[in-house]
């Protein structure tokens, strides 16, 4: 069966090793489990390509900030692959990859505190690991406590709970979540998957210091598809990646002068292996200097944090 998404299934164990070998080997990259993270993460010094830094506020982070949902196991395409993804990614591989986007100059990570997240995050730190946290914070997550346990450089509101309050007309309680992580000591963010929420954001002049956005809009209702699909419904109506969304989110990210996130510019693996360069190079072309993408890398098949680094520095520094 041919790989055509960037997430293709394996078919083998020998597809896998096939993928993984040429001049880098399994054990070069730290993920074939013949040695640990720590080990990998001393024996392998910074390489060539680095991605490039962006300014935001007072520190310089990698304009390519790793994503989190690989690490977890969401892999946003359907069950049988969330379980794959979650699986390949023991504590060993999330590990082994945070440290190879540190060699690669990644270093920023869009943590949320999520089922073994706190354990992995902890191990990497210990074993040299260092990383701004960019911290997505869910409905019901502790948001002081969280900031005083892991001293993020930010943290957003996470874009379904923000879309839920957005359609059920109750941002003001995404506001007021905005003004008490105000007086935690951390940049305050909005994340979302709806070009309309920050735009109200910006119209309504909220005291936030920057936005994470899918360029997708997955969180449309039932109703809000039909009416875009002439009474239709697809199955599985959450993960519908309409071609024609990107540029709507693009375009009120250009608009504001705050930092802003792209994320799921990949159509979380829907894209194309020979459609992958173009979809990044459509992402810089489209944000502002001051922007960034998150993205998340599930190696499985191929070395994506290489990939992704040396398309970074192709589009950014070689034109």
């Amino acid at each position: 069966m041919t790989d055509t998404t960037r997430r293709g299934f394996l078919q083998s164990s020998v597809v896998a090793a096939a993928a993984l070998t040429g001049a880098r080997s399994l054990q070069a990259t730290g993920l074939g489990g013949g040695q640990s993270s720590s080990a990998a993460a001393s024996a392998v010094p910074a390489v060539e390509v680095q991605v490039p830094k962006m300014k935001f506020f007072d520190v310089e982070i990698s304009r390519l900030v790793l994503g989190v949902n690989p690490l977890c196991g969401y892999s946003h395409y359907n069950k049988n692959y969330s379980a794959t993804m979650k699986e390949w990614y023991s504590q060993d591989r999330v590990c082994a990859v945070m440290h190879q986007c540190n060699r690669f100059g990644i270093n920023a990570f869009n943590y949320v505190h999520l089922e073994r997240a706190p354990q992995d995050w902890a191990r990497f730190q210990a074993e040299g690991g260092k990383m701004h946290l960019i911290m997505q914070v869910l409905a019901n997550d502790d948001t002081p406590a969280l900031a005083k346990a892991l001293k993020p450089l930010a943290m957003h509101k996470q874009g379904e709970a923000v879309d839920k309050a957005y359609q059920s007309g109750n941002m003001a309680s995404i506001k007021e979540w905005c003004k008490k992580a105000r007086d935690l000591g951390v940049l305050v963010g909005v994340g979302t998957h709806k070009p309309e929420v920050i735009a109200q954001v910006e119209e309504e002049g909220w005291d936030v210091d920057f936005y994470a956005g899918c360029v997708y809009n997955r969180t449309r209702t039932p109703e809000e598809w039909r009416k875009i699909l002439n009474g239709e419904l697809t199955e599985m109506p959450r993960e519908i990646y309409l071609q024609s969304d990107p540029p709507r989110m693009y375009q009120v990210m250009r608009q504001t002068k705050k930092p802003c996130f792209a994320f799921k510019i990949l159509a979380a693996g829907r894209i194309p292996g020979d459609g992958i360069e173009q979809a990044f190079r459509n992402a810089f072309a489209s944000i502002k200097p001051t922007d960034g993408v998150f993205v998340g890398m599930f190696p499985c098949a191929k070395d994506e944090v290489r990939e992704n680094a040396e398309i970074l520095h192709r589009i950014l520094v070689n034109t």
